[in-house]
């Protein structure tokens, strides 16, 4: 078991970096696309604030994730190696088609998929909601489909606003407009490092109670800083492939676009990460990216672009619960 435990440890790392290619990219997308940094400095800084976020904020995310499934220590340890592997391969995919998937949407189905194989219908928490707090796969999944809904109404709304306001002004604003990009990517970063990187932790966590590493579901500081390196790791090393879709062909923004889609997708995903809701940066930012376009005029917007994102994220829970369900059989017959 004590293999295992490290295979879904190490595992898990290395799935939290190829979400770097994804999710973490797209903090910086609309910075570097509008070329209000360069991507140097812009990775530095979101690598600072994607790892600040799990320290500072609580880990109620994590504890949704934790609670999707309910196994014995040995099935657990399988369950998540599957469900990890399955995201991973699904993320690498993804990456090098230049689609911006989410992450959590794989791991999630991951974890369906391998869970059911594994136990049947009885290990999976279906959940719900507890007032406006998400539990189980249901819980998560109405989180995954209303925040790109909120996050492309909040960046529509703010677009049109802020276009309205800005109708005369000179070409003096747009340094201050730049400057004010800098403070929402920032911005994003944390809550992305507070959402995304919890989704793993609570995973490793889960891992290291049913190994009994640890005595009970407490994410340690280790694992926090673990999962913020890998993403910002990912970020540097993989994601300009995203960030090429994100910032230039769903829509080609300008300095105004990039300060709404980044400010508009950080206020949503942190909120989301306060009710302990994993959602997808990835669907956020790119529905508020969609929001500004539309904003400005249905014909900017890339729609065959949106057309092979939206189609990513509507097979990405049930092919990563078959590829989760297969290695989780192999599993089963290896152990």
């Amino acid at each position: 078991m004590d293999a295992v435990l490290i295979a879904v440890v190490a595992l898990g790392i290395t799935f939290d970096f190829s979400n770097g290619f994804h999710d973490s990219s797209n903090s910086i997308a609309a910075l570097v696309a509008t070329r209000a940094a360069r991507p140097g400095p812009a990775v530095a800084m979101a690598s600072f604030f994607t790892i600040l976020g799990p320290i500072l904020v609580a880990t109620a995310v994590a504890d949704t994730i934790g609670g999707i499934v309910t196994l014995d220590a040995s099935e657990t340890l399988i369950v998540l190696l599957s469900a990890l592997l399955a995201g991973l391969i699904w993320n690498i995919f993804t990456w090098y088609r230049g689609l911006p998937s989410s992450s959590s949407h794989a791991l999630v189905g991951g974890l369906v998929g391998a869970g059911l194989v594994m136990a049947g219908a009885s290990a999976i928490n279906w959940g719900g909601l507890d007032g406006l707090k998400p539990i189980g796969v249901l819980g998560v999944l109405i989180g995954l489909a209303i925040s790109p809904v909120l996050g492309a109404a909040v960046a529509l709304a703010v677009s049109y606003g802020a276009r309205r306001g800005t109708r005369r002004a000179t070409k003096n604003l747009r340094k201050p407009v730049k400057r004010g990009e800098w403070v929402a990517a920032a911005t994003l970063a944390f809550t992305h490092g507070a959402n995304d990187a919890q989704k793993t932790m609570g995973v490793i966590t889960l891992a290291l109670v049913a190994g009994n590493a640890i005595p009970s579901f407490v994410v340690p500081l280790w694992v926090k800083l673990a999962c913020g390196l890998a993403l910002t790791a990912g970020t540097a090393l993989g994601g300009w492939r995203i960030v090429h879709t994100i910032g230039r062909t769903i829509y080609r923004m300008r300095p105004l676009d990039g300060l709404v889609s980044s400010g508009s997708s950080a206020a949503v995903i942190g909120a989301a990460s306060f009710l302990g809701a994993p959602v997808s940066t990835t669907h956020v930012v790119s529905s508020s990216v969609v929001g500004t376009g539309v904003a400005r005029h249905l014909h900017h917007v890339g729609w065959k672009v949106v057309r092979d994102i939206l189609l990513a994220w509507l097979v990405t829970m049930p092919v990563c619960a078959v590829i989760a369900g297969v290695v989780c059989l192999i599993g089963k017959a290896i152990t």
